[in-house]
């Protein structure tokens, strides 16, 4: 395609150059985490191919040294190409190539450019960009996932638990479809949020599954060609040496290189969480809304002003940006779904882009909930506002069903509301319920708990 110019004290080369030419579109790269996944991928490849007698020991040793060094991001400045470039990652891989390369002939005292070690027949042995940006995606989300996104959900679930316990004495009104219902303890509320992040955890475990499947092996249309037949299982077991995963060679490389549907599915999970984020972020600044005009039944943190205009406003910003990066996570997920629908016959053609989103996703997951649990969980406290307004709760209405019928119960509640009067208050009249008798049957702390102190049934 004719000659490149590369600059004098580059690492990357031609083809790189060449790609730098043609996607002048973002100015958005790969992520971290994803060039150290394709600087570990090819050194457990060169690794593997001194192993296999396939490269020489000292070349291959050179090869490892160098993409060692990318994978510490001693070269993240050498990895220039846009997220928007050829949709297989082509580009990319040979971005890789090519740098491992330069460095490697460094190592072994030859020039940059020398073809001391070549990027194709050397860095690349044994490999396609067809099986190598897919097994990268993998790697790096399967790290992203272990090591970000489990540590900070499994901080969420505990923080979450010890406010559970600690405001387990909190009897206060429930809310279903945004009206008064039966009784609930603040702190079950607070048991079910953590409910939700224990089981974000055990969807990031299944995301883990998802990815633990990986292309490489399969070269350029999952046939193999041009690999050993011990090579991507070998390196598998390098790679997860290095890591703690438990990555393995795909038993059918046509589906593993012709979809993503293992990304898909995996950011489903990431889906899912974000939207249990949203879910408890949601709740926990609604209860803590007002001081005066909300719920007021939590007091936040309050970690800075909330207005330039209203003076000691202060406002849920930590829950706020938790929920922000969930409505990012749902965008990535359309992304990556779009992705998944452009694996045309033996490739997909979207996998830079789904790799950043899928990436993305994680980081923000990861960094958010821990903010949300440093900066806003651990210092909520219950305030005595719940407490207060359960006794003029209509629905507690529910627990003289049993006794009294739910059409007698149901007119006691409406005339409550109408006069503005307790429901014990009324009942006492409209009844011939003993003080004695209302008392247990109105006692709150018995209806948060299953029996049949409140009605057989409710909804």
């Amino acid at each position: 395609m004719g000659e490149m110019s590369v600059p004098a004290d580059a690492y990357y080369g031609a083809s790189t150059a060449r790609a730098l030419e043609n996607f002048p579109i973002s100015g958005m790269r790969f992520p971290r985490q994803f060039i150290r996944a394709l600087g570990l991928i090819k050194k457990a490849a060169a690794e593997t191919n001194v192993e296999l007698g396939l490269l020489d020991p000292r070349i291959g040793g050179a090869i490892a040294q160098a993409a060692q060094e990318v994978a510490d991001g001693k070269l993240d400045d050498q990895f220039v190409l846009d997220i928007f470039q050829t949709g297989s990652g082509t580009s990319t891989n040979m971005n890789a190539n090519e740098v491992i390369a330069n460095r490697a002939a460094e190592i072994m005292g030859a020039q940059r450019g020398s073809r001391a070690v070549h990027p194709n027949d050397q860095v690349n042995l044994c490999q396609s960009s067809n099986d190598v940006i897919p097994t990268a995606i993998h790697l790096a989300a399967s790290l992203g996932i272990q090591e970000e996104l489990i540590p900070a959900l499994t901080a969420l679930r505990d923080a979450l638990g010890e406010k559970s316990r600690e405001f387990m004495p909190v009897v206060k009104t429930g809310r279903t479809h945004l009206q008064d219902a039966t009784p609930i303890r603040l702190g079950q509320e607070f048991r079910g949020y953590s409910g939700q992040a224990e089981r974000g955890i055990r969807r990031c475990r299944a995301a883990l599954a998802e990815l633990s499947e990986v292309a490489l092996g399969g070269t350029a249309v999952g046939t193999g060609i041009n690999s050993h037949p011990e090579f991507a299982s070998r390196v598998c077991s390098r790679l997860n040496a290095m890591t703690g995963l438990q990555l393995t060679e795909s038993e059918n490389h046509f589906q593993a290189q012709s979809t993503i549907d293992s990304v898909v599915q995996a950011h489903g999970s990431l889906n899912t969480i974000a939207v249990s984020l949203i879910k408890i972020a949601n709740d926990i600044r609604w209860l803590g809304s007002g001081p005066r005009a909300g719920f007021g039944e939590l007091t936040l943190p309050e970690v800075q002003p909330g207005s330039s205009i209203m003076p000691g406003k202060v406002n849920p910003v930590i829950a706020e940006a938790l929920t922000m990066v969930c409505a990012q996570v749902m965008g990535n997920n359309t992304t990556i779904t779009i992705a998944g629908q452009s694996s045309s016959f033996e490739l997909n053609v979207m996998m830079p882009v789904a790799s950043r989103s899928l990436l993305e996703s994680i980081s923000l997951l990861s960094a958010a909930t821990r903010n949300f649990v440093q900066r806003l969980v651990v210092g909520l406290k219950a305030t005595g506002k719940g407490p207060e307004m359960l006794e003029r709760g209509l629905a507690i209405a529910t627990a003289l069903v049993p006794t009294i019928g739910y059409d007698i119960s149901a007119e006691i509640s409406k005339e409550a509301l109408k006069s503005g009067r307790t429901i014990r208050e009324v009942a006492r009249e409209r009844t011939k319920l003993s003080d004695e008798e209302l008392n247990r049957l109105l006692n709150p702390d018995a209806m948060t708990e299953p029996g049949l102190t409140g009605a057989p049934g409710a909804g």
